[in-house]
């Protein structure tokens, strides 16, 4: 058996907080563990389109050309009150004006007798822009080559079942990206070889299964899995704090199960001693005081350089508390890495349980 590990990079829905996902990769790439296999559900689809769309070499700089991320300013901290308002300003522009390149709202396109545009449509804003700057930035000949395998993941509207997109097998088009990215009523639903396609956040935000149910290939695994919701959080002391903590919620606890039950299942098959090697490190965004309700709608250059360099940093931060050489053990099982509750504090093995915990 090769005892080169392989590497699989996931990457979670999310929309604007994608950002988080360009810093992380940025670290990677510095730090030379370049991934062999990348697995995208939404934004993470998009992105992960353009890692594998490209050369290495320009990779960060297509991730860039993308985000667009404001650089790190050297004044004084901004008072939260201000942040908030700028950050809340932006994403109501969002809402209201679409994000160029990305998507454009229906009212802008709607006829005099329908001014919100929504007559005949299932969505909010339409995603043709986001097409157009797929085929753009992304060498769709490049990634279908295989030599980075990429799967992305979306949801059958009709069946309800989940679909999974992987270059090994198929071709993967700009609609497949489309289409795992929308995230219904904001964004329509897309009809791949006649099926209706929709994001992947509805049923697993992150895709971990993919990877994690690979029984293919018994090589030792090494899985940087990137979330960009968190699961913990500070108690809500307003509507919108409420707000933000439901999203974080609904999608985090989501990744809690998944790994809880992938843990129980690789307990099992260590003690059969049929598991093969798999080291999870498993990153999530934090949960900035300043961030909004509507953050995942915040495309502003600012809070984008933000999330961009705290992925860059948690990145760093993981492989360093690690360290190569825990990363490359070949221990049978899973063994997943997270930071603790403190934020400042390093990376370290935790083991999800499916049972809940008593009160």
């Amino acid at each position: 058996m090769d005892s080169k590990p392989i590497v699989a990079l996931v990457l979670s829905g999310g929309n604007a907080l994608g950002a988080y996902h360009a810093g992380a990769y940025e670290a990677l790439h510095r730090a030379g563990w370049l991934p062999d296999w990348v697995v995208g559900a939404s934004a993470g689809a998009v992105n992960g389109a353009l890692i594998c769309g490209a050369p290495p070499e320009e990779r960060v700089a297509r991730l860039r050309a993308f985000w667009r991320p404001a650089p790190a300013e050297g004044a004084a901290a901004t008072p939260r009150a201000v942040e908030t308002a700028r950050r809340t300003a932006a994403a109501t522009s969002t809402l209201t004006m679409g994000q160029p390149g990305l998507f454009s709202p229906r009212w802008l396109h709607g006829p005099w007798w329908d001014p919100p545009g929504l007559a005949g449509t299932e969505s909010l804003f339409d995603t043709a822009p986001l097409h157009a700057t797929l085929d753009q930035l992304v060498d769709f000949d490049r990634l279908n080559r295989g030599d980075l395998r990429l799967c992305v993941t979306a949801v059958d509207v009709e069946s309800g079942e989940d679909v999974v997109v992987d270059t090994r097998v198929h071709r993967l088009r700009g609609d497949h990206v489309r289409a795992s990215s929308a995230l219904l009523p904001a964004f329509p639903a897309v009809e791949v070889d006649g099926r209706l396609l929709a994001d992947a956040g509805i049923a697993l935000n992150l895709p971990l299964d993919v990877v994690l149910g690979d029984v293919e290939d018994d090589r030792p695994l090494l899985c940087i899995a990137v979330d960009l919701l968190p699961l913990r959080g500070p108690r809500p002391r307003t509507i919108g704090d409420a707000v933000n903590r439901v999203q974080d919620l609904l999608f985090a606890a989501q990744s809690r199960r998944a790994l809880a039950a992938w843990q129980a299942v690789f307990d099992e098959r260590a003690r059969a001693g049929m598991a093969r090697s798999v080291t999870l490190v498993h990153l999530q965004q934090g949960n900035a005081a300043q961030d909004v309700s509507g953050k995942a709608f915040d495309f502003s250059p600012s809070t984008v350089g933000a999330r961009w360099r705290a992925g860059r940093a948690d990145v760093a931060a993981a492989l360093a508390s690690i360290g190569p050489a825990r990363l490359a053990e070949a221990a049978p099982g899973l063994r997943v890495f997270a930071r603790g509750d403190d934020p400042a504090g390093g990376f370290a093995p935790v083991h999800h349980r499916l049972a809940p915990r008593p009160v």
